[in-house]
């Protein structure tokens, strides 16, 4: 083992190409300026500024950057050197000149494990214009030892500089460390360390990077990046520079600009250590995967757990979006969960457990009670429409003391957690059937009645003997066919305003109350939209097909469709 004391070694700082992932790549020019300016005087040695990929419609300056815009920044500032990444996939080489026209020193290329090759024949190229070139490989925790032993051979006869092994999941301990660094020295190339902060040791791994002897790590300001982030680049500065005997290092500069940038910029762009970041660490899968999870605003530690032991299972090299959405389609994370071997909660074990609500209130009309906007908006008239028809009240997750419905229903978890204390004390609770009991009885002492739903794998509505089989992915929708096998004459539905539309687009406020847990992003908003539209359309013409009345959605609702005013309802009350 060599010693940090001894060696001498080289720091890269990567803020603006991995914080890029957080803000698409978007950062202010002057941020960018500064940034350069402050840690060429820090002892930072290179400063990769952004990716240099085919440009990608919606994307920021910094995921293509430029050469105007890098000789621009750098006609001013010296004493450092500034470097580039692209992703395997997405070089083209017409982007980049000769090096003796190009302030940048060195291209490092990004690569799975499946695609080494490809990367090492895009460094040959990019050497001969006369750049250093470094390969990235990502993802080193999935590298088996055949992996190594491929690649031993096409890399060591390879004209790359730099070889970076990247704990891309944060899942290394600083016992590993040492171990990676044994396979890739026979290789005889400078070897780098990429750390990222799932378990919170990528201080710890790369103070032992550098003990075993690597020749360039990484860090970021702040630790600006993708999931948990990176290794804070002040963190090491400010180590380095109180440990070792030589005066290279500089923690000032760093540390100047989180006092002006970096603080506000972590406040609004919100990186760091979570528990879903972290357990996917544990897990060894991409960070992504608990990104989308975060997204959904779904799912308890419970969910996620069982999603990253699939994951983790199918071994997929790096993020595979097909991979989650046939998990969260399947229904696999809101099973019925009652068995102990999910594989067993089965149709067929439902179809023996009709529910005991089936048939109760036959021939009454029924109002769902949903969160939207609307529901507040339009209480006054919600509250007449009760009085006229009199039916059967069904709400869901918070009512805010708006209404205090005959069942109050939840299907989600962390909902049920932060809002069971405020259901009425004369409302009968619905809850999933996918709730353990034991998990229940944690938060509430009512009494309840599990709602009898299969989340199952097909996209086809249909009720059997009084077991719903859907993947309702919102409570209004479950509540709706609770309301069926309750033997619904009419059903209403109130608050359900949608997502598709302009004020959810300006607002992103979907609830008539604000929730922490509210999803923030529209692109998933779109979706679930969308899969509620599709689930309302089955249910209405399962309706139909069964001599009913289809849905009435009775307030403002981009399930325009379904639209039928509350306004016309209470009028043709009063003229009957």
């Amino acid at each position: 083992m060599s010693d940090i004391k001894t060696h001498a070694f080289e720091i890269l700082d990567c803020t603006i190409r991995d914080g890029g992932y957080l803000n698409n790549w978007d950062f202010d020019r002057k941020v960018v300026k500064e940034l350069c300016r402050n840690l060429s005087r820090t002892g930072v040695d290179i400063i990769e500024i952004g990716f240099r990929n085919k440009p990608k419609a919606g994307t920021g300056l910094w995921y293509s950057v430029p050469e105007d815009v890098i000789n621009d920044l750098f006609k001013d500032v010296s004493g450092i050197k500034v470097s580039l990444m692209v992703d395997c996939d997405k070089c083209d080489l017409s982007l980049i000149p000769q090096s003796k026209h190009s302030f940048v020193n060195m291209y490092r290329v990004a690569c799975h494990k499946d695609k080494i090759l490809e990367a090492i024949d895009i460094c040959r190229k990019i050497k001969k214009r006369g750049y250093e070139v470094s390969i990235q490989l990502m993802g080193i925790v999935g590298y088996t030892e055949e992996d190594f032993s491929f690649i031993k051979k096409p890399i060591s006869e390879s004209s790359i500089d730099y070889l970076y092994f990247a704990d891309s999941y944060g899942s290394l301990f600083p016992r590993d460390i040492e171990r990676y660094i044994e396979k890739l020295k026979p290789l005889n190339k400078k070897i780098g360390f990429h750390a990222h902060n799932s378990l919170q040791l990528a201080f710890a791994n790369t103070l032992e990077a550098l003990n075993c002897g690597v020749d360039i790590v990484d860090g970021t300001v702040c630790g600006m990046g993708r999931g948990s982030g990176n290794l804070p680049m002040e963190v090491l500065i400010i180590y380095l520079e109180k440990t070792l005997s030589r005066k290279k290092y500089n923690s000032m500069p760093v540390l100047d600009l989180i006092d002006r940038y970096f603080i506000d910029l972590k406040n609004k762009l919100k990186w760091g250590y979570s528990l879903p970041y972290m357990l996917s660490g544990i897990f060894e899968v991409h960070p992504s995967y608990a990104k989308q999870l975060i997204d959904y605003h779904e799912y308890n530690v419970d969910d996620m757990v069982k999603v990253f032991e699939v994951v983790k299972g199918l071994a997929p090299v790096g993020f595979k979006k097909d991979i989650m959405d046939k998990i969260i389609s399947s229904g696999f994370v809101s099973s019925f969960g009652k068995s102990e071997n999910p594989d067993h909660d089965t149709e067929d074990n439902l179809r023996i457990q009709p529910p005991l609500y089936r048939n109760r209130h036959e021939g009454k009309d029924f109002l769902i009670l949903a969160n939207g906007p609307s529901l507040k908006e339009h209480k006054k008239e919600i509250d007449e429409f009760i009085e006229k028809y009199n039916p059967v009240v069904m709400g869901a997750n918070y009512l805010g003391g708006l209404f205090k419905p005959h069942y109050h229903a939840f299907s989600n978890k962390k909902r049920f957690i932060n809002y069971v204390e405020h259901v009425d004390v004369d409302s009968k609770l619905l809850i999933s059937g996918s709730f353990e009991d034991d998990f229940i009885k944690d938060y509430t002492n009512m009494e309840y009645e599990s709602i009898a739903h299969f989340s199952g794998t097909s996209d086809n509505f249909r009720i059997e003997d009084g077991v719903i089989n859907s993947n309702c992915r919102t409570v209004s929708i479950l509540l709706t066919a609770v309301a069926i096998v309750m033997g619904a004459k009419r059903i209403f539905i109130a608050g359900m305003d949608g997502y598709k539309s302009k004020e959810h687009f300006l607002s992103k406020n979907v609830h008539f109350y604000k929730e922490s847990e509210e999803a923030d992003n529209f692109k998933l908003l779109i979706e679930k939209h969308n899969w509620n539209e599709k689930l309302l359309s089955q249910i209405n013409s399962f309706l139909i097909e069964n001599n009913k009345e289809g849905l009435h959605i009775i307030t403002p609702s981009s399930h325009s469709y379904f639209y039928s005013s509350i306004y016309n309802w209470i009028k043709q009350y009063d003229k009957v």
